[in-house]
This record gives structure tokens, sequence and C-alpha cells, in this order.
């Protein structure tokens, strides 16, 4: 572990980040203070997302099966979701036209973000290399973090959300 330590500054030089390095942001840590451009092409400023239930969740690539069952999941419960006052954003290390065709191939509701640079992933601490994100998932109310899965479903994310909001109330 002390070699990747030392190679530590050296990956991140280059764009890389070497998994388990970074310790995981902590319950109650602000949202991070970061832009991205949405599969829409807007610009979408994740440290102005402080009203009620935002929920920012890291897939490893768009349109592949396991983040195909994480976004279905999160679609299908959509209706659910919004009425307990969740934002979602997805964010994968694709680019826009990559992030835009999956957002259209499967009618996904919510803002998937195309973080290229991997900028949105090192912000919230998530481990990437070669172009992927690990899966995880953070849910913030009123900016604050309140609940983080560093290791996130696929098919469950939903229900993994609203049975962390069902104990909410």
């Amino acid at each position: 572990m002390n070699a990747l330590r030392f190679l530590a500054p050296a990956a991140a030089a280059i764009g890389l980040t070497i998994p388990g390095l970074a310790e995981p942001l902590a319950i109650g840590s602000d949202i991070p203070q970061v832009t991205c451009t949405g599969h829409n092409g807007t610009e979408v400023k994740l440290g102005d997302a402080t009203k009620g239930w935002v929920m920012v969740y890291f897939y490893p690539k768009a349109d592949t099966p396991g983040c195909t069952k994480q976004a279905c999941s999160l679609r299908d419960s959509f209706a659910v979701l919004t009425e307990k006052n969740v934002t979602v954003y997805g964010v994968s290390l694709d680019d826009v036209a990559a992030q835009k065709a999956f957002a259209e191939k499967y009618k996904l509701p919510f803002t998937l973000l195309a973080d290229k640079e991997g900028k949105v992933a090192d912000a919230f601490k998530v481990p990437h290399i070669a172009g992927f994100a690990k899966r995880q998932a953070f849910l913030f109310k009123e900016g604050k973090l309140a609940w983080l899965d560093l290791s996130a479903s696929t098919e469950q994310q939903a229900a993994d959300i609203l049975a962390f909001l069902a104990k909410q109330s």
C-alpha cells in the first residue's frame, strides 16, 4: 500500500485516481462545488443543488448492462422519488453524446452528467481509472451528505434510496 501512496500523485498528474486511496466524503459534508455539462448540453452546478434531496450516483459506462439496470431502477421509481422531493443526477466519465444517447434510448427522466475529465468524480472522491468511475451513490439533504453507498447497487438503486428515505419520516 505504501507503494500505491507513492504512485498516487503521479497517477493524479495524468488524470487517474487509484481506487481506495481517497477517503470518501463524510456524512454531513457539503455537496461539492463542481460544474459539469448535462446530457442536454446545459451547465449543471451541483453546488447550487441545495433544496430538498439531491441524489448523485456514479456509474462506470453508459449503456452497459449494470449501468442500464441502475439507471432504469431510478427511472422506474422516478415518480415516487419526485414525490419525495429527490432530484437525481447520474454521472459517468462518458462524453455528452454518449450520455445523451443513453438518456434517450432508455427514456431517463433525470440529468446525466458528462464527466469526461473526471472532475466531478474527483470532487466526490469517487475512484476512477482509464475512463471508468466506480459505482457509488450519494444522497444530500439541503446540501449536506445524509447517505452514501460506496458499492452502489444496480437493480436495487432506487429501492435503497427509498428505504433510507422511509427511515427519515
